[in-house]
């Protein structure tokens, strides 16, 4: 077993040494590869005597490196993995852009990729960045999903390089012998495969006037990250999402709103079929009562009453959908006091199999952050709890307890 090792300039480089070590004891050959800003955080003299192999850091390493061109290296390994993998090797592989020796080499790669990210908080949650990791899962790399935690910036939020062991178990799970195939189309399993998921995600809009409106903070990360979790693990999924700044996932169906009954009309005219329905959208409760034709004067200082009515109640009609013939209904509550006990009634009062419930009282949870922790409540009365971790990460584990419903395991 080959490996070559790609280590960029951050302060988790230095984990790279334990991630070498832990191949090595895994019995796999180790190749590194360092750019230039790498050198700055950990000497390649320190890989060289760990791997006894040479170093290549610059595109035109002289003598006794000669022979390590990027083509050869390429061809010599079965795996390429970065790690640490900063934003700016990310938006270098995404882009095409080859003007060192890693970018060159993971152009001229044909074997499968691992990448672990490690990047400062907002760097990881910019759009620029979230675009790149889209970009290079549709083709294909692998990721070991950084973790949540205190950064060496000083602050604290997802973005921190992988633990090494984290990182070496994924490799040798990618390169398994018996489950090669899978595993490089896909690191995920296939256990979604008959299943039709239908997730609400992001905020509805109510409009007022040709100007204003009423909505609410959800950025429809956590929908999104469920639309991509269900669909690498093999299910047909259709997202319908209000407006959100997120780039559209790739191999879904894309259904877009804006208010609550359209999100409505669109969830029930496509309903039959969905075997699995999670309704992550922040739906609005309420919406003007008249909208004006007209943006609203105001007239002087005079107070302004709103008259607003309720919205269409989307869970609770897919709930009481009769033919729903065995469709697991998921939701989410956001709540701010007492959110079990509001959970516990929603999830009852709904006829739902399973509410996934969130403090938005947390700043590392919820609303508009990458992170999220909640408490998962089944109808049978038994809750699991989840840590806070990135929103990706929690999406599997919803859907882990959903397919424990399906099969009746829970």
């Amino acid at each position: 077993m080959k490996i070559l090792l790609g280590v960029t300039g951050c302060i988790g480089a230095y984990k790279a040494a334990e991630v070498l070590r832990g191949l090595q004891k895994a019995g796999a050959q180790v190749r590194v590869v360092m750019t230039k800003h790498a050198t700055e955080f950990i000497c390649p003299a320190t890989f060289e005597a760990l791997s006894g192999e040479p170093v290549v850091v610059g595109m035109f390493d002289q003598a006794d490196h000669a022979s390590i061109d990027h083509i050869a290296a390429a061809r010599q390994a079965d795996l390429l993995l970065i790690a640490p993998a900063t934003a700016n090797i990310l938006a270098k592989f995404a882009h095409g852009i080859a003007d060192d020796f890693l970018s060159t080499l993971y152009l001229s790669n044909t074997n499968p990729v691992m990448i672990a990210p490690a990047m400062n908080v907002e760097m990881w949650n910019h759009p620029a960045t979230q675009a790149n990791l889209t970009t290079l899962r549709e083709r294909g790399d692998h990721f070991v999903e950084p973790g949540v935690g205190y950064q060496a910036c000083g602050e604290v939020g997802v973005g921190r390089l992988a633990e090494p062991e984290q990182i070496v178990a994924s490799v040798l799970k990618l390169l398994s012998g018996d489950n090669l195939k899978s595993q490089i189309s896909n690191l995920k399993s296939q256990d979604f495969a008959a299943q039709h998921v239908m997730i609400t995600a992001g905020p509805t809009v109510e409009d007022l006037d040709p100007v204003r409106f009423i909505t609410n903070r959800s950025s429809g990360r956590m929908g999104y990250a469920m639309a991509e979790a269900a669909r690498d693990r093999g299910a047909r999924v259709t997202l319908i999402s209000g407006p959100t700044r997120l780039p559209a996932p790739a191999g879904i169906e894309m259904i877009s709103v804006r208010s609550t009954r359209e999100m409505y009309d669109a969830v029930i005219n496509r309903l039959s079929g969905v075997t699995v329905f999670i309704g992550c959208a922040a739906v609005a409760d309420y919406r003007p009562a008249q909208r004006a034709e007209h943006k609203i004067k105001k007239q002087g200082r005079a107070k302004m009453t709103l008259e607003l009515e309720p919205t269409e109640d989307i869970i609770a009609a897919v709930a009481a959908d009769p033919n729903r013939n065995g469709r697991i209904v998921a939701g989410f509550a956001a709540e701010s006091q007492t959110l079990l006990n509001y959970a516990e009634k929603k999830l009852r009062e709904k006829n739902l199999d399973l509410i996934v419930a969130n403090d938005i009282k947390r700043t590392d949870a919820g609303f508009d952050v990458e992170t999220n922790t909640a408490t998962i409540l089944k109808r049978d009365g038994s809750q699991v709890e989840l840590p806070l971790q990135n929103k990706r990460q929690m999406a599997d584990r919803i859907l882990d307890e959903i397919l424990r419903l399906k099969s009746g395991d829970a």
